[in-house]
């Protein structure tokens, strides 16, 4: 065989590999019994110290320097690989695999803190994993800025820098709308409890309406909803609550848009390194135009009103109208991930800054509560309760994804794009929302981006769908629209 063959041979082994340990962490997070953690905690570290050894086998080096590529699939095969390979090799295997150990570990310990809001039981090890975290990123960086090192990971070629200009430039439209929104009259409350297996049995609905193919995936329950896999195998959680369906419904799209992104992949790309999605941005813009431009649109909601009053019978909303206008209101409130449009991104900045300057050494973890608590009542005029509504509601931190909070607002500056050129696309749009049906919608997502994976880099797969490089200007248009409109 030639070179390129012999590394793809072996690149296809890592990924299967990559793939094991990818639902070592979904079942962590889903079945396994609370005292595994210790063992699992090896198990993670084992497997990372496997794939580390095979990310950096001087064969594949020299597979690299030997190969030739013949196609553009093949030039875009090998230029992920030497990239991971280049960042591999400049992590040590025991920091790599002390990570590993350590963010198994520390998933719990957060886990345990949040449910007691005890700050202080997982500072120290939240300490650990930002000491480890900045070692990597020494060794990453080249000398450069950490945190750069950092995001590179989850988003090629995007720096600090430019985000941090991105985001200022957002900021003021986003208070404006908020501070308007928040000044209008309290709308109708949903009237509750919502039963739980009613809520399942409509996510499950839902998900296949937005194109999940249950034969290659599965929905189960986890405190922290997510998406985990890729190509025959990609498996999503939710979590419901009796008072709130829309928890449940709305982390079921969102999840949904990330696995249906995997699913939709070209099939002979599975199992390398093109055969999954090219950067969390892209990944993000899929999520949030599944849930936002989609499912909280005015069209989609007054179906889905049709199927919560099917599903729960009266509750509370009597028409359409106020419906679309409870999905989207605005309101005050501390969790990221339950936030409205217009204040979700208010949420990343704050994340974005605080670890930024964790990185920088700006910023000690044993300031890091005062600080997330000062920055939260400054930015939304109201002091954080309790730890699980501040500083403990996330995962991230703990499992180590330090550059990871700003490609979400990335998702959502790319999904604004991506909404514009769908909208252009298929003109009728809303009446086939109306009707339940999103098989335009989703059908263009796919053959316009999905299916590509990471064939190619992350703005160009944008430029490619819509016709012109990403800006902030279409998100921040469709908002200011939208709720300017609900506004009146």
């Amino acid at each position: 065989m030639s070179a390129f063959d012999d590394l793809m041979a072996f690149e296809r082994e890592t990924q299967a590999l990559a793939r094991v340990a990818g639902r070592l962490s979904w079942d962590q997070e889903t079945v396994m019994p609370r005292g595994a953690a210790g063992q699992r905690a090896e198990e993670a570290g084992a497997m990372e110290a496997v794939l580390h050894a095979r990310r950096t086998d001087p064969r594949v080096g020299a597979w690299l320097d030997a190969a030739e590529a013949k196609d553009e699939v093949a030039v875009a095969q090998l230029r992920l690989i030497r990239r991971s390979y280049a960042r591999a090799i400049k992590v040590p295997a025991d920091l790599a695999t002390a990570l590993a150990r350590l963010t198994s570990k520390s998933q719990g310990v957060w886990a345990e803190a949040r449910s007691a809001e005890d700050v202080s039981a997982f500072l120290p090890t939240l300490q650990e994993v930002v000491t480890l975290k900045r070692r990597e990123a020494e060794a990453l960086s080249d000398g450069g800025d950490l945190y750069d090192a950092l995001i590179d990971d989850f988003e090629p070629q995007m720096k600090a820098l430019e985000l941090s200009v991105m985001f200022d430039e957002m900021r003021p439209g986003l208070v404006a709308l908020r501070e308007a929104a928040l000044a209008q009259p309290a709308l109708a409350s949903l009237s509750g409890p919502f039963d739980e297996a009613a809520q399942l049995r409509l996510s499950r609905d839902l998900a296949q309406k937005f194109g999940y193919d249950f034969d290659r995936g599965r929905i189960d329950k986890a405190v922290h909803p997510f998406s985990s896999g890729s190509g025959d195998d990609v498996r999503i959680t939710m979590r419901t609550a009796t008072d709130d369906p829309f928890n449940c419904i709305y982390s079921t799209i969102h999840e949904v848009g990330h696995a249906c992104y995997e699913q939709g992949i070209d099939p002979a790309h599975h199992l390398t390194p093109i055969g999954q999605g090219v950067s969390m941005g892209v990944h993000e813009s899929q999520s949030r135009i599944y849930e936002n431009q989609i499912g909280r649109s005015r069209a989609f909601c007054g179906y889905l009103y049709g199927l919560m009053r099917d599903a729960f019978g009266d509750f509370g909303v009597t028409d359409e109208e106020t419906f679309y206008r409870v999905v989207n209101r605005l309101e005050r409130g501390y969790i990221r991930t339950e936030a409205d449009e217009v204040q979700y991104n208010l949420h990343i900045m704050l994340r974005f800054d605080l670890e930024r300057a964790l990185m920088a050494d700006a910023l000690q973890v044993s300031d890091l509560e005062a600080a997330w608590n000062d920055r939260f009542e400054a930015d939304f005029g109201y002091a954080v309760d309790r730890p699980s509504n501040g500083l403990l509601q996330d995962v991230h931190w703990s499992v180590g994804l330090f550059g990871y909070f700003p490609t979400y607002s990335l998702g959502n500056v790319y999904a604004g794009c991506l909404f514009e050129a769908l909208q252009e696309a298929v003109p009728d749009l809303e009446a086939q929302l109306a009707r339940g049906d999103l098989s335009a919608a989703t059908g263009w997502l796919r053959k316009n981006l999905q299916v590509h994976g990471g064939l190619y880099e992350p703005r160009e797969v944008i430029t490619r769908a819509c016709g012109t490089a990403p800006t902030a200007a279409p998100l921040m248009r469709y908002l200011d629209q939208k709720f300017r409109a609900l506004l009146a």
